[in-house]
């Protein structure tokens, strides 16, 4: 959708009420399901639990003032919730790449005190001569 349209329609939903606001997303939810060209953009994890709770408080036929408060508290919580995902993931990232620098090693050696280096080495097959033996 052209950036144009998209402003022109905002402003116009901008004058309505929440009640028709509701009206709105349901007969553009029935326009998408009928002529979407192409696939919605994905939603995050925190936007698919809000309108699962808007849905729900929509069909238990809670009033649309109340669904718009109820609706900016859990905002301003998502925003937090994914400001701390944010810095977890900064975090985690962090770590992973001091690990990456300081725990790296060559290829191919085991680090001391591993498995690989502690193993004793397979006991020989028979008639195969030890390390020191001659061959009978």
């Amino acid at each position: 959708m052209q950036q144009h349209l998209r402003d022109r329609i905002i402003r116009k939903l901008d004058s309505l009420s929440d009640e028709r606001g509701y009206q709105v997303l349901d007969y553009v939810e029935f326009l998408e399901s009928r002529y979407a060209e192409r696939a919605a953009p994905p939603a995050s994890i925190f936007q698919r639990f809000g309108d699962a709770v808007e849905d729900s408080l929509r069909a238990g036929k809670v009033s649309a003032t109340t669904i718009s408060k109820a609706m900016g508290f859990m905002g301003q919580a998502m925003s937090a919730l994914e400001g701390v995902a944010a810095a977890g993931k900064s975090v985690a990232s962090d770590i992973a790449g001091a690990a990456g620098v300081n725990g790296s090693r060559t290829t191919g050696t085991p680090a001391s005190g591993s498995p690989a280096a502690s193993a004793p080495s397979a006991p020989p097959t028979p008639g195969t001569p030890r390390s020191g033996e001659q061959a009978t």
